[in-house]
């Protein structure tokens, strides 16, 4: 029995560990790869303004949505970096 308990345990630590948000990402780009700090954007905003309602899912960026309401939009709107420069890194 203990050892059926074990298993368990560990079968269901490594579903949760499976299943946890990456911390960081990297989002490749012509100009330079954008490093993304999951984490600590998640302490700054709510799961809802970038993942919208419902269970969050990865959310797919592309130049234009990064240029607009994914990242830059609200960088200007919260102060955070807008200079290319400022998140591509060479």
């Amino acid at each position: 029995m203990k050892k059926f308990v074990v298993a368990a345990m560990v079968v269901l630590f490594a579903v949760g560990v499976g299943f946890a948000a990456q911390d960081m990402y990297s989002y490749e780009a012509k100009n330079g790869a954008v490093p993304f700090d999951h984490k600590m954007h998640s302490e700054e905003v709510s799961c809802e303004e970038c993942h919208g309602e419902g269970t969050p899912a990865k959310i797919e960026i592309d130049k234009d949505s990064a240029h607009g309401d994914a990242c830059k939009n609200c960088h200007k709107a919260q102060g955070g970096p807008t200079k290319c420069g400022d998140c591509h890194i060479k």
